[in-house]
This record gives structure tokens, sequence and C-alpha cells, in this order.
């Protein structure tokens, strides 16, 4: 897909000069009334030529943790760039956000309809307006998610690692786990690359939570990456060593009852080790899930209970080291 790149610096009327940051909004529908309907974003550019960024969060309206580290980043005074754009969007699913939804008012999920379309649904038409005014003004992205509803994610970076410059802003994002996949189709960070706006995800946390443990993590990884591109001062936090997910697999239940866990959220798992046990409401009839691979935990459920078929662990697939310990545990804090 080809179109004319936008100056990341003309937003409306307003040019933004060297040095200086705005807040602007950009119109992305109308309401019932006919009121124009848009989304915020604050745009930082520094003295000197460099790469423009993004940083999005949102794109699941319920999915906050991202929405609350673009806030602090806003306001953070460590936050001079360089050089170079920064353009921070904390929601861009402003219509679900209204409405605590994942999900826009016409039940489709904007993370599959990009790069969308002027003429097609609305979330196809919002899409193509992010698509236009955030991917089309951008050299690099980073978008912000959450598990999904009544589920947890331990901190970890996702992208098509096979290309190379994603591939080096998963690095330099500085989370312990980083999972290889290129993407669901019509997902934002797998149409932002193919349009040459090598872009990755971050997933970590609960939606309809500001959980501040996230939030560092979040926005520590966000300036390790506009460190590695140059466009901020200091030392950046790397690693030597990631653990590199190519196969991701979720443990369901085949029996309904209570949940009790013996993992934990950034575990490493053996082959055959147990990850939870459910019983009936009167505690009988146990009935054990193992780990079918070594593994990271990457997910798990919040909810205590379970019905056949739901989600209770989601397990990412690595290659370990035989003296390392089997109930070893990633700290929240090591996450970046």
């Amino acid at each position: 897909m080809a179109w004319q790149k936008k100056d990341p610096h003309v937003w409306g009327e307003v040019l933004i000069q060297p040095g200086q940051e705005l807040d602007a909004e950009v119109p992305i529908s109308e309401s019932y009334c006919g009121r124009k309907v848009s989304f915020p974003v604050h745009i930082k550019r520094g003295p000197a030529p460099g790469p423009t960024v993004f940083v999005t969060a949102a794109v699941h309206g319920d999915e906050l943790n991202g929405t609350a580290a673009i806030r602090s980043l806003i306001f953070d005074p460590d936050v001079q760039l360089r050089c170079g754009t920064l353009i921070l969007v904390p929601v861009v699913n402003v219509l679900g956000f209204e409405t605590h939804s994942r999900y826009l008012p016409d039940r489709r999920d904007l993370n599959r309809c990009f790069p969308g379309s002027a003429n097609g649904s609305q979330a196809s038409r919002l899409a193509r307006v992010v698509f236009d005014e955030i991917v089309g003004r951008s050299d690099f992205g980073i978008d912000l998610h959450t598990a999904a509803i009544r589920r947890t994610n331990f901190p970890n970076v996702r992208g098509d690692l096979g290309n190379a410059n994603v591939r080096q802003l998963a690095e330099a994002f500085g989370c312990d786990i980083l999972v290889d996949e290129i993407g669901p189709e019509g997902s934002f960070r797998r149409s932002a690359t193919d349009a040459g706006c090598p872009t990755i995800i971050l997933e970590a946390g609960e939606v309809w939570k500001m959980e501040q443990p996230i939030v560092d993590v979040t926005r520590r990884g966000i300036k390790n990456v506009l460190q590695h591109l140059e466009m901020l001062g200091g030392v950046r936090q790397s690693r030597l060593q990631f653990n590199v997910v190519e196969k991701t697999q979720w443990i369901r239940a085949d029996h309904a009852g209570f949940v009790e866990f013996h993992c934990e959220l950034g575990s490493r798992v053996r082959e055959g080790q147990n990850l939870a046990t459910i019983t009936t409401i009167l505690g009988r009839n146990p009935v054990t899930l193992v780990a079918p691979m070594d593994s990271i935990v990457l997910g798990l459920t919040t909810l205590p209970v379970t019905t056949p078929g739901e989600p209770i662990c989601h397990l990412g697939q690595v290659r370990f080291q035989p003296a390392m310990l089997r109930t070893a545990v990633i700290r929240l804090s090591d996450a970046a």
C-alpha cells in the first residue's frame, strides 16, 4: 500500500517548530447530533531532524495501562528530545473508550480493520484515519495493549522478528520476553509494518486498570526505544539475552469448577509440570492441567472459576538451559 507521507510537524493549520510541542485533535467521525468526534494527540518535536515515532494506546477502548503510560510521558521532564518527533496518542478508540468497551459501537474490533477504508464501515473509516494521520507521518511505531477481559498478561513485546527493524525495536524496548509473530491480518502492527513503518506491540496487564508496575515498565521501555534511536539522551537499560517465543498455546479447561493455580505470570515451566487444578464446587474430582511443553507463562485467567473450553493459562514455548530452575519466575521489574 502506498500513500504520500504527511509532514509530522503540520497539524491542521499549525506548524510545530523545532523544540516545540503541541496538543492536537484528529477528527474521526460524527455523533448522532452531528458533532465532530476526534481523538487527542500530543506531539513533541526535537531541535534537530530525526525519525518520527508514534506511540498509541487503547486501540481496544478498555485497555488503559498504555493510556496511563502515555499520559505520564507527556509531562515527563526527562523526555526532552534531542532530535526527531514523538507522536503520542493515549486513546485511539475513543468511541469504545467512552463506553468502557473493547469494541466500536458497530461491534467491530478495530485491531482487525487496518489499514481501513475511507468509504467502509465505521471501524474501517476510523482505521483509515489512524493509518493516514499517525502511521502516515511515522518511521517507527509502538502500540500498547493489555490482555482481554478476565485475563492478564505478563509484559511481553510482540512483532515480526524476521524484520530487522522490528527486531531492533523489540530488543531495545527491554522486555525479557519477545514473541515472534507478525500479528493477525488487519492488526495495527502488521499493517503498519507492511506499509513500511516497523511497529511492535506491548502486551501487559489487565483491562479497565491502570497498574502502576505495568505503567512503569511501559514508560521505561518507550524511553529505551527513543534512546536506541538516539532521539533521547541517557543510558538505555539494555539486555544481552531474551526469551524468544515462536509458538504460543492456550491451555483450556475440560471441566467446570474452581481453579487453583500452581504457576505464576512469568513462571518458567517444564513439559509435564502442573499448571492448575480444577475441582467441583464441593472440592471433589480434581483434574490437573499440565504443561505440554517447556514454556513461559505469558497469561492467566483472572477468574477463580471456569467452564469447559475457557482459557486458563497462556504458554509461550522457549528453549531453556538444563541448569535453569523449573520454578524460576521472571520478576515484573525485570520486564523492561
